[in-house]
């Protein structure tokens, strides 16, 4: 085995996943900034040391909870994605197969933001959180049938 692990991966598929956790990684921090205009336009803070003049500390807005919400399931579905893809560069896969399946996450979450913070659409949103998490869990599996446990 080469000590150079990026010397075993197609260029193609680190510059997919590069790109994908770029665009995944801006989404997320929208979604902070989402949450933070939220908070400001409503005049809702979590904390007693952020209340602007004319707003209160309050935890059930549901304007800012369902943005909320959107960027937690983000933290919750996105990272793991990040660890998983990175191993699953790793196993060999096919160019076609590595990058689609990349796309297919990043589009996912994007979609699934879409349809939980800023035009709710549940069905759709479903659907999109079970294509990103399917899609993870494919790649998961595959990293542990590609490596052995030392």
């Amino acid at each position: 085995m080469s000590s150079n692990l990026f010397g075993q991966v197609d260029p193609a598929i680190v510059q997919a996943y590069a790109s994908c956790v770029a665009i995944l990684g801006l989404k997320m921090l929208t979604m902070s900034l989402l949450t933070g205009l939220q908070r400001g336009k409503k005049k809702v803070f979590s904390n007693p040391e952020d209340v602007r003049p004319g707003g209160k500390v309050a935890y059930n807005d549901p304007d800012v909870e369902r943005v909320r919400r959107a960027h937690r399931n983000d933290m919750e579905n996105i990272l793991p994605f990040f660890a998983v893809g990175f191993l699953y560069m790793f196993t060999g896969p096919s160019v076609t197969v590595a990058v689609n399946l990349f796309r297919l996450v990043a589009a996912a979450r994007v979609g699934h933001t879409i349809c939980h913070a800023l035009v709710p659409i549940g069905k759709v949103r479903g659907l999109c959180f079970g294509i990103g998490l399917f899609t993870t869990v494919y790649m998961a599996v595959q990293v542990l049938c590609n490596f052995r446990m030392v």
